[in-house]
């Protein structure tokens, strides 16, 4: 029997309500500056970085000595090691009230962090009261001591007006040393050492202590608890200050005020105990960085103030946050902040239960120097950049980077688990993941994590893989549509810059039209590789979230005629998210559907995707002509030819459905564990000539497709100028994405390759009818036209893609003869998924290249017929590599696409 199940619940109440009790007055104590620095920061004519140190040095000093005080415990017992710690603090403590200086603060301030120490001593200590399955809530519990902030922000500054900073120093100092001796008179030596003074056997040495310390995971716990409790401390003591420098008002009140933040981040603590417990540390975790980095976004913003010159003169508006939603953002963020810091250490003693001490130690040093670093950093951001929110934007940065590395360490732990018998696994709470199928199924819950995926298996998909695949698709297929409206809105926004005021050439408007095709295809090059890596759940919510960047931006610059053509030039190549999505998009639903259905799923995403564009060009002419917004969005302004303008929603139309998908996604979409690669697996493609050659092959259908679609519009408002054209131009776009939803059947029939050499026939005749009708300046001709270039395009972009897995089912064999059957499957698998990905990233430049062709060559000739002409010769060149690798007689895909030669089925992802 456990030694913990031997002890009763009362002397583990004792132990757990004495040790709180006992943290809380060191709490109290250790950041005991975030009130009295205030007045010495006065009194002595303190700048900011010099009070950020002050503030920091206890802090310091309590995370330094956190892993050596929690050795000690392990060693000597916690009732002897938190009562020295507490009357050492108290010792500093009274000193500080006698300095005079600003050195001999800091060299006072430097003991009184011992207080911070207690910490550690106490993890150590009631750890070992407790069984493992009741560790989490007693720790939670434990660290609700953390409100000895909120108990010095209360009282501290009541104490200090009516008798000084001095006094308070020396008011805590006494309570300090007060409560060490009723803990030491109280107080127990835990079972562990207990049961080592009956058997006399000796503590473990430093270095056993010590030795789990070179795990990178332990590091990694560290930085989360350098942000839940690191930033917890350092806001504890800058709120104050920020509260009275930004919204003026008395140190009282910043104090009440400061300490709803430190009471949400405190109390709510033993709830996140018993929340990990119960549904596992890992959920808990994700939960407190999702929300803290929306909290930390929202309060980043800088107090803007904005003017509109409207019609009846200036309209001002500011996007500050007044001080009611600031406390309440602030409390959302210490509560969640609370429940990390339960769910941190409810890993420690489950992972390490013996070297709770030390590797507790070295997770609170880390995040106690949180607490020291980061009031110092908030001060020199501060005094760099003069921005109040400045120390905001550095916690948003902080908790990106740890949400990414957690993420990134689980989907790991999950593809190298994906096919263990999770029965075997232990039920830690990081692997809680591995366990939601089983768990899940007794509650008819769905597991995010698919760690049985087997779409090839009949009796499995009918049963549960069709439905789920499904859900994914119908979910991704509005956030690829809602990243292609992003990604060419600027096709339609600059057509009207003219009309409301921006002076711009024709050469400048065309490189705004095609600068999202250039950083959308770089993107694409890195997206296509995300996947594998950090999880299609995840990188769909991320990639879907970006896209508010450029709509919120584009709404704001286009409002005021005076914006740099600079600014213009940014938002263009931010509109590039979008057509980063597309790579990732079409990789994560080709790892979900089997062979057999999915050229089907992917012509769906892809087709239905695409449509964004058109939808895009239809719906904007449209909301740009009413204030959808009211003022919210804005006044409109006025055209050249009276007519009133909202070009505004362009951009804004498109937030709310962006922030819904991002939603659906996250709640709604799921991760497959095997669907893995790294990137040095998967850059094999490189070696590939294939993928060089399919690479020029989808640049002519769909580097064509969304260059024209990015060039359309502009081309055709300069050629016919008297032409509305804006109502009709959406009808490309629509055209080709039904083309290419609707078409793949016909390559699935007769061959994608055979299907791509009469599509490059199609596309030279379309090239050349193009520039027969400008010629004859026939709009509707020119329209046609083009019309049919897109229809080709579409079914050309089906086609392609459905040689890729071909061309590898072919090669891969020959390449890599030492692999089996199996193998060749999965290699293939592989390699087709990459360079679809790729081959899609390199296509994209075509929304760069098309319009600056169209740009370059007006401006050198005055018509756009150079570049038709360049673009029929290329697309002979297509057609003519088509023949001679593929189709003719002898080449690689002419006898499986004839039937003759049966091409090895693929288990899954060959296409994306």
């Amino acid at each position: 029997m456990p030694l913990q199940q031997q002890v009763s619940a009362g002397q583990q109440n004792r132990a757990l309500g004495l040790s709180t009790f006992a943290f809380t007055i060191c709490f109290a104590v250790w950041t005991i500056f975030a009130i009295i620095g205030i007045e010495i920061k006065a009194e002595l004519g303190l700048n900011d970085t010099q009070f950020g140190l002050l503030v920091g040095t206890p802090i310091l000093t309590g995370s330094l000595v956190r892993l050596f005080l929690g050795v000690w415990t392990d060693q000597y017992g916690g009732r002897i090691v938190f009562p020295l710690t507490m009357l050492a603090s108290a010792a500093s403590t009274v000193l500080l009230s006698q300095a005079d200086s600003y050195i001999l603060m800091l060299l006072a301030a430097l003991g009184l962090g011992m207080a911070g120490g207690g910490f550690a001593v106490g993890v150590a200590y009631v750890s070992k009261w407790y069984p493992q399955e009741k560790q989490g809530s007693a720790l939670g519990f434990f660290g609700m001591g953390n409100v000895g902030a909120a108990v010095t922000k209360f009282v501290a500054p009541w104490v200090m007006v009516a008798m000084g900073w001095q006094a308070v120093a020396q008011i805590w100092a006494v309570v300090l040393a007060i409560t060490a001796v009723l803990f030491f008179l109280f107080a127990k030596d835990d079972p562990d050492l207990a049961a080592r003074k009956i058997s006399g056997e000796k503590p473990k040495g430093l270095k056993e202590q010590l030795e789990p310390l070179k795990n990178e995971q332990v590091w990694r716990f560290s930085l989360y608890y350098f942000f839940v409790f690191g930033a917890f401390v350092a806001l504890a003591l800058w709120l104050p200050k920020y509260l009275i420098g930004v919204y003026g008002v008395d140190i009282k009140v910043a104090g009440m005020l400061a300490a709803t933040f430190s009471l949400s981040a405190s109390v709510f603590r033993a709830y996140g105990g018993i929340l990990s417990d119960r549904y596992g540390a890992r959920r808990i975790m994700y939960a407190t960085f999702g929300v803290s980095m929306l909290c930390l976004f929202m309060l980043s913003y800088p107090a803007t103030d904005y003017v509109i010159h409207g019609i009846k003169g200036d309209i001002t508006f500011s996007t500050s946050m007044s001080l009611v939603p600031f406390v309440i953002t602030v409390f959302v963020l210490g509560f969640f902040m609370s429940l990390g810091k339960a769910a941190v250490y409810k890993h420690i003693p489950v992972y390490y239960p013996g070297h709770v001490g030390s590797v507790g130690g070295l997770v609170g040093l880390v995040g106690g120097l949180g607490g020291f670093v980061l009031p110092i950093v908030f001060g020199a951001v501060s005094d760099l950049t003069g921005i109040w929110t400045s120390c905001f934007m550095v916690l948003f940065a902080l908790v990106a980077v740890a949400l990414g590395w957690m993420h990134l360490a689980i989907r790991q732990m999950e593809q190298k688990a994906a096919g263990i018998d999770t029965r075997s696994l232990p039920q830690f709470p990081e692997m809680a993941g591995l366990h939601d199928e089983e768990v899940h199924a007794e509650h008819g819950v769905k597991a995010k994590v698919l760690t049985d995926w087997r779409p090839e298996d009949s009796a499995f998909w009918e049963e549960t893989g069709q439905r789920i695949a499904n859900r994914n698709l119908y979910l991704s297929i509005p956030a690829l549509l809602l990243a292609f409206s992003v990604w060419m809105v600027w096709s339609v926004v600059v057509a009207k810059l003219p009309l409301i005021g921006f002076d711009y050439t024709t050469d400048q408007l065309f490189w705004l039209a095609a600068l999202p095709g250039l950083s959308g295809a770089t993107f694409r090059i890195f997206y296509s590789f995300m996947v594998p890596i950090f999880g299609g759940r995840l990188w769909t919510t991320l990639s879907t979230a970006s896209l508010l960047i450029p709509a919120f931006g584009i709404g704001y610059a286009v409002q005021n005629p005076d914006t740099p053509y600079f600014i213009f030039l940014v938002l263009a190549l931010l509109c590039g998210f979008g057509g980063g999505n597309f790579a990732s998009s079409m990789s994560n639903i080709g790892f979900f559907f089997p062979k057999a259905q999915k050229g089907n799923a992917l012509a769906l995403n892809a087709g239905l995707g695409n449509l964004g564009v058109s939808v895009m060009q239809f719906a904007v002419p449209l909301v740009i002509t009413a204030g959808v917004f009211g003022a919210l969005g804005g006044t409109a302004q006025v055209a050249k030819d009276g007519s009133q303008l909202w070009l505004q929603n362009a951009g804004f139309i498109w937030v709310p459905f962006i922030i819904a998908s991002t939603l659906l996604a996250w709640f709604g979409m799921n991760d497959i564990a095997d669907a893995k690669a790294s990137f040095a697996e998967q850059a094999v493609i490189f070696q590939r000539k294939h993928n060089w050659l399919m690479c020029w092959l989808y640049t002519g259908t769909f580097g064509s497709f969304i260059g024209f679609s990015a060039g359309l519009p502009l081309l055709a408002k300069s050629q016919f100028p008297d032409v509305n054209v804006l109502k009709y131009v959406f009808l490309g776009p629509l055209v080709g994405a039904i083309s290419r939803a609707a078409t793949g059947w016909i390559s699935d029939r007769w061959g994608g390759a055979r299907v791509t050499f009469w599509v490059f026939i199609g596309m030279i005749a379309g090239a050349l009818g193009v520039i027969h009708f400008l010629e004859a300046k026939d709009f509707n001709g020119f329209l046609g036209a083009f019309i049919f270039m897109f229809f080709v395009t579409g079914v050309g972009n089906a086609s392609t893609f459905q040689m890729i897995p071909n061309i590898m089912r072919q090669e891969v064999p020959r390449l890599m003869p030492e692999l089996d059957a199996a193998q060749r499957t999965r290699q293939a698998e592989k390699e087709s998924a990459a360079i679809v990905g790729f081959t899609s990233a390199i296509a994209a430049y075509g929304a760069f290249f098309i319009p600056r062709a169209f740009g370059m060559s007006i401006s050198a000739t005055g018509t756009p017929m150079a570049a038709l002409y360049a673009f029929a010769i290329f697309y002979a060149s297509c057609a003519a590599l088509t023949w001679f690798i593929y189709t003719r007689k002898g080449g690689l895909l002419h006898d499986v696409e004839r039937g003759r030669t049966p091409s090895a089925p693929i288990a899954q992802g060959a296409t994306a």
